[in-house]
């Protein structure tokens, strides 16, 4: 994005706060600065012996986040907005609607665990609620949308790789599962895929929030006992549609955010950073970060395709969190079963990119086990959401 289009897109902003335009005008710009001049940012690189570098870990370890360049070519970044123009004409309707705008069935209509979430145009439908373990604990400022804005828009498709052989490729991707690995361990497990849709002048907030409910009173608690989430840019990120974190704040356990936002003054919590990108940019965020975004009032489009990974150790024997499937006690059987769509990912992406030496996930290789993505293999997928390890 050009810096006029940027300025202009932070006026566009800013002009929602009304009294307090100049305050979220000087909160974004300065947030802007300090972000891009955080030294978490560059290429994935691995070291000779296949372990990922020394800087990569230990920024990651002192934020919380660091910003993959680059990681998806223009190549399939066409594929995806190719995939997502698809599928945005066989959403439904509307919120609670069985069939889309020409008739057809919708997107996900027939499933039997939630996929297509909705929101009124600028909303913050977590905020303040009791939704997600309640842990959006503060409701964010709900811009007034255009008069021409529609009832309802679609913001968070859960359970994405179902419906979209795209996100099933970035899922597939070897050096993202390679960073999932030196993270999480050889037997790292899946948590849960979704998209984010954050359309301009409609796109939800999200409030302030911290992922994870079940370990944070755990003797064995540390900074990355809840996993992470991978997050790929297609279009961009930036402080106006983006992610926001407290950077280190993984490691203080349980926050209380509306402390912060008292403290703070504000929603505006202090010293916090939007996550900037460009398209084609992945981000590793802990779950543990205090994070959050506000409701696009700018100019650009933000899709994230988001896809976490736990320890095993965390989810293996753990009761279920209850927030992403129904799921309650996590045990091999289920998380051999739930890792399945890593095999599917990764075959998926070698049919699409055969140039590229695929992944070796560890778990299959002992097993002897061999996935191929075919038409059965998608039928398979169907409500596999209903397995998410959440924690």
């Amino acid at each position: 994005m050009s810096q006029p289009a940027y300025l202009e897109s932070i006026e566009a902003c800013a002009a929602h706060y009304g009294a307090d335009a100049d305050a979220m005008r000087s909160y974004l710009l300065a947030g802007h600065e300090r972000a891009v001049n955080l030294d978490n940012r560059g290429p994935i690189e691995f070291g000779a012996d296949g372990a990922l570098a020394g800087h990569i870990l230990a920024a990651y370890k002192k934020y919380g986040f660091y910003v993959f360049t680059g990681v998806l070519k223009q190549d399939e970044l066409d594929d995806i907005k190719q995939d997502l123009a698809q599928m945005k004409k066989r959403f439904p309707a509307g919120p609670g609607e069985a069939f889309a705008k020409d008739g057809s069935p919708g997107l996900g209509a027939d499933c039997s665990v939630p996929t297509l979430i909705w929101s009124k145009p600028l909303g913050d439908p977590l905020g303040g609620t009791a939704l997600a373990n309640g842990r959006h604990q503060v409701k964010l400022h709900e811009p007034e949308p255009a008069a021409d804005a529609p009832a309802a828009a679609p913001f968070i498709l859960l359970g994405s790789l179902q419906f979209s052989e795209t996100c099933l490729r970035v899922y597939g991707h070897p050096q993202l599962l390679k960073v999932a690995e030196a993270i999480n361990g050889k037997d790292f497990a899946p948590f849960n895929e979704s998209l984010f849709i954050k359309e301009p002048g409609i796109g939800a907030a999200v409030s302030w929030h911290q992922d994870g409910t079940t370990h944070w009173d755990s003797e064995k608690f540390d900074e990355g006992i809840h996993g992470f989430n991978f997050m790929a840019q297609v279009y961009g990120s930036t402080a106006v549609n983006g992610v926001w974190v407290l950077p280190g704040s993984h490691k203080q356990g349980k926050v209380d955010i509306k402390q912060l936002v008292a403290e703070s003054g504000s929603e505006r919590i202090a010293n916090t950073v939007p996550i900037v990108c460009d398209a084609g940019d992945v981000v590793i965020c802990n779950r543990q970060l205090v994070h959050g975004s506000f409701a696009n009032t700018g100019f650009e489009p933000r899709i994230t395709v988001n896809m976490g990974f736990h320890r095993r150790s965390s989810v293996l024997g753990v009761m279920g969190a209850g927030t992403h499937s129904v799921v309650q006690m996590f045990d091999e059987e289920l998380i051999a079963k739930r890792s399945e769509v890593i095999g599917y990912g990764i075959d998926a992406r070698r049919q699409r990119f055969p140039d590229e030496e695929p992944f070796q996930y560890q778990p299959f290789v002992e097993q002897g086990l061999a996935f191929r993505w075919d038409e059965s293999a998608k039928a398979s997928l169907r409500n596999y959401n209903a397995l998410d390890l959440s924690i």
